[in-house]
């Protein structure tokens, strides 16, 4: 199936990136970045206990009741599980992606290691963002979203499996999902450093959605498609929230890893070793010959490889998380009970 280039560009939001007009040198190299505008280098820096997870009982206050520009749905070519992208011959591209997510019941973790060796070794990446993440983490939402190496993605609102949810919860959680997303990019919009004349350097924002445990049903995956965001999976499993060694996990990407590849990763504190082994899986994918790119650009390079289904290897192999994550709260959220209109994406007559 081949990715238009008309969706992608009718899909494109204006991301809130500003170019810096001096970076600091030992944080990045070749590249200016909006986040050096707005933040200095220690505030972008790692804070010790920062990589921890925290449970706490669910909050119905944080529920933003904000709005969000409405998406057409996405076209029939492009429907469906994105796995990888075939690119043209003799392109070396892969995409790094690295999910922040956040059950109901938690504050998840922002892994820092990552990020700063993302920076300083000036490789592009997306970040797969639950919309309670994104809120719970404001400051660290708006550094992702402002630097132009990054692409932050929709991960649902709080991380519940998708493929027990009837429609109306698709709809609610993909709903508070989108307002948060929408929240933060407004709140980044609306700083002080933000500089207009910047935006010629911006980086496009294509709307990207990873399923929770990358579990989907047919009607789910139609959901979200309706509601204009593409459903973006893997091909290569990095492993990380097991208890293996760094070096078990760059073998396990590297050696797995081919042009146009989708590699998975956490960065929410669940990525045991994910920080260690960053380095060498850069180190040696650059070794082999491959750049990196977001999965955006990845997409505009070629022709997306999609499935019918969600799974991690293959088919059917991740029909486990029914049994491991059931859903336990039934009932849609009270925000979009209560958001006046009744709707929800995909739902005919709203306009947002």
């Amino acid at each position: 199936m081949t990715a238009k280039t008309g969706f992608l560009n009718a899909a494109v939001l204006t991301c809130c990136c500003l170019a810096a007009a001096i970076a600091p040198a030992n944080l990045v190299q070749n590249s200016a970045f909006a986040a050096a505008q707005c933040w200095s280098e220690e505030e972008l820096a790692g804070r010790p206990g920062e990589k921890a997870i925290w449970r706490t009982p669910y909050n119905r206050a944080i529920e933003p009741r904000g709005t969000f520009t409405e998406l057409p749905p996405v076209p029939p070519q492009m429907r469906g599980s994105i796995r990888s992208v075939k690119l043209r011959e003799g392109e070396r591209l892969v995409a790094l992606t690295f999910d922040l997510c956040e059950n109901p019941g938690e504050i998840s973790g922002y892994d820092a290691g990552i990020v700063d060796t993302l920076r300083r070794e000036d490789v592009k990446a997306t970040f797969f963002a639950s919309g309670k993440w994104l809120l719970d983490h404001e400051e660290r939402a708006q550094q992702l979203l402002g630097d132009r190496l990054f692409q932050v993605g929709l991960h649902s609102w709080t991380h519940r499996n998708f493929r027990l949810l009837n429609d109306e919860q698709v709809r609610a959680d993909l709903a508070l999902d989108l307002r948060a997303d929408a929240e933060v990019r407004k709140k980044l919009a609306s700083r002080a450093c933000f500089r207009p004349a910047f935006l010629n350097d911006r980086q496009a924002d294509i709307r990207l959605f990873r399923f929770p445990f990358g579990a989907c049903n047919e009607e789910s995956l139609n959901a979200v498609n309706n509601a204009g965001l593409l459903a973006i999976q893997w091909d290569v499993v990095s492993g990380d929230p097991s208890a293996q060694t760094a070096e078990a996990i760059r073998q396990s990407v590297v050696a797995s890893a081919k042009p146009g590849s989708i590699i998975v990763m956490h960065a929410n504190g669940r990525g045991k070793h994910t920080a260690e082994a960053l380095p060498l899986i850069i180190s040696d994918l650059r070794r082999r010959g491959f750049s990196f790119a977001t999965v955006g650009e990845l997409l505009e390079r070629g022709e997306a490889v999609i499935a019918k289904s969600c799974y991690e290897r293959k088919p059917g192999d991740n029909v486990k998380y029914d049994r491991l994550f059931p859903v336990k709260d039934h009932r849609p959220p009270r925000a979009f009970l209560n958001s006046g209109d009744g709707s929800a994406p995909g739902q005919a007559g709203e306009r947002r």
